[in-house]
C-alpha cells in the first residue's frame, strides 16, 4: 500500500524552509493536522482542510483518515520526542512517510557548540518535573525539551532545591525562526521568571557542596530513601538487585513494597525500565511517592492494596521481588503464577516462618537460597566491635522458559 500518511517536520522559518517533497505533500493533501501554531505557518495556497488536535490530545482524528492523502505537522524531527514515534506505533511503516528538519536539539547544540552525542536529553513535555532528578550529576551537560515557558524557572527552583545552585542555565526560544532568543543566568539567581512556550533548555550541571551525589549502581545509601525502617538495607539491596538483573524495558513487580527502594533502584538501572510497588500501608504508600520523585522516577506506579488481593489484573512482570509477605496465603504461588516464562522471582525472609516457605517453594521449583550476613563495626566503649544486623535468607528463581 501506498503512504497515505505524510508526517512533516516543519521549523520556525516555516513553509519556505521545508524541501520540495515535503512542500509537494501538503500541496497535495486533503487534510493537515497539527498545533494551532504549527498551522499558521503555512501559507494560503496550501488550500487543505486544517485540523487542530484535540484536547485532550489524541491520534483518533488521523487514524479514521486512514487511506486519504493526509499530512500531519510536528516541530522538527517528528521521531525525536514527537508525534511521529506515536504514529508509528499505530501504522504501518509503509503507510507512512516522514519527512524531517533538524530537531531542536539539534539546533541547540550547533548554536552552543556542544557535541551532541555526549548531551543527556530530558524531555518534559507532559511529563513530571521529577523526571529531571535522574540526571543530575556534576559535569553534565542536559538539553531538556520545555513544557511551556513557566518550565526554565521551575527547572532552576528544582536545581536549587538539589544543591546543584551553581548550574549554568541557557534558554534557547524558537530555534530557527526570526524571533530566535539566547537567554542566560544561574539556578541560584536565575533573573528570567517567564519566557517563550517554545523553548529548551541547556544545563551545564554543577554540584554545590550539599549536593547529594547518588551513583547509577545499585546500593544506594539508606539515608538516599525517607523511610520508617521497612527498608531493604543497603549491602542486601545491592545484592537482591544484582540477582533481579534488570534489563532495558522489562516490568518489575515489586511486591511488599515498603519505602519502594527495590522498584526505584530498578528504574534507575536504564531509563526504559519500568515498575510496580504493591504497598497496602498508606503511610509508606506516601514514602514511595516522595521518594520516586526526589531520585528520579516518577514514572514508577503506586498500586495500592495488599498482595495477593492486589496482584489482579495487573500487566505480566519480567522480575519480582517479594520483600515482605511470602507467608501470607497465596502469594508466591500467584507470583509464580503470573511470572512471564524466563523471568526471575528473587524474595527475601528474614523469620524462620518465612525462611521456611522459601525452602518449601525451592522444593518444588527449584533455584538458589542464599544466607546473607552482614555486620557493621560500632562502638564498644574505648574500642569497636562487629554488630550483626539479622541475616537474610534470599531465594533466587528462574521460571523455565517453556512453563
Amino acid at each position: 500500500m501506498a503512504p497515505w500518511l505524510t508526517v512533516v517536520g516543519i521549523g520556525e522559518d516555516g513553509f519556505s524552509g521545508l524541501g520540495k517533497q515535503a512542500r509537494r505533500a501538503l500541496l497535495g493533501a486533503s487534510r493537515i493536522v497539527g498545533s494551532p501554531r504549527q498551522l499558521a505557518l503555512l501559507p494560503r495556497c496550501v488550500g487543505a482542510q486544517r485540523l487542530d488536535w484535540p484536547t485532550p490530545f489524541s491520534l483518533a482524528p488521523v487514524l479514521a483518515l486512514r487511506g486519504e492523502p493526509v499530512c500531519v505537522l510536528a516541530s522538527g524531527d517528528p521521531m525525536f520526542f514527537g508525534v511521529g514515534a506515536s504514529l508509528a506505533r499505530q501504522v504501518a511503516a509503509e503507510e507512512m512517510q516522514v519527512l524531517s528538519m533538524p530537531s531542536s536539539c539539534a539546533l541547540a547544540a550547533a548554536r552552543l557548540g556542544w557535541a551532541l552525542q555526549d548531551v543527556q536529553v530530558v524531555s518534559l513535555v507532559a511529563r513530571p518535573l521529577a523526571a529531571l532528578n535522574a540526571h543530575l550529576y556534576s559535569g553534565m551537560r542536559l538539553l531538556v525539551l520545555s513544557n511551556d515557558g513557566d518550565s526554565p524557572a521551575a527547572i532552576a527552583a528544582l536545581l536549587r532545591e538539589r544543591g546543584f545552585g551553581p548550574s549554568r542555565l541557557q534558554v534557547l526560544e524558537h530555534l530557527g525562526g526570526n524571533a530566535e532568543r539566547q537567554l542566560s543566568g544561574t539556578a541560584v539567581d536565575w533573573p528570567h521568571p517567564q519566557v517563550a512556550a517554545l523553548n529548551i533548555v541547556a544545563i551545564e550541571c554543577q554540584a554545590g557542596a550539599d549536593a547529594p551525589q547518588l551513583s547509577r549502581l545499585a546500593g544506594l545509601p539508606d539515608d538516599a530513601f525517607r523511610h520508617d525502617g521497612q527498608l531493604t538495607k543497603r549491602d542486601v539491596r545491592a545484592i537482591t538487585l544484582a540477582r533481579l538483573a534488570p534489563q532495558p524495558g522489562q516490568l518489575l513487580w515489586d511486591v511488599g513494597a515498603g519505602s519502594g527502594s527495590i522498584g526505584i533502584e530498578w528504574m534507575r538501572a536504564h531509563p526504559a525500565c519500568r515498575a510496580l510497588a504493591i504497598e497496602a500501608d498508606e503511610g509508606r504508600q506516601g514514602l514511595i511517592e516522595l521518594n520516586r520523585d526526589a531520585l528520579g522516577v516518577p514514572g514508577l506506579q503506586l498500586v495500592r492494596g495488599k498482595a495477593p488481593q492486589a496482584l489482579t489484573g495487573l500487566e505480566q512482570p519480567d522480575a519480582i521481588f517479594i520483600g515482605g509477605g511470602v507467608t501470607a496465603d497465596g502469594v508466591l504461588a500467584l507470583c509464580w503464577e503470573r511470572l512471564r516464562p524466563g523471568g526471575r522471582l528473587v524474595a527475601n525472609a528474614v523469620t524462620l516462618q518465612s525462611e521456611m516457605a522459601l525452602a518449601q517453594f525451592r522444593q518444588q521449583h527449584g533455584g538458589e537460597l542464599t544466607r546473607l550476613h552482614v555486620a557493621h563495626a560500632q562502638p564498644l566503649g574505648a574500642f569497636d566491635t562487629w554488630r550483626q544486623a539479622l541475616p537474610i535468607t534470599l531465594l533466587d528463581v528462574v521460571k523455565p522458559a517453556d512453563a
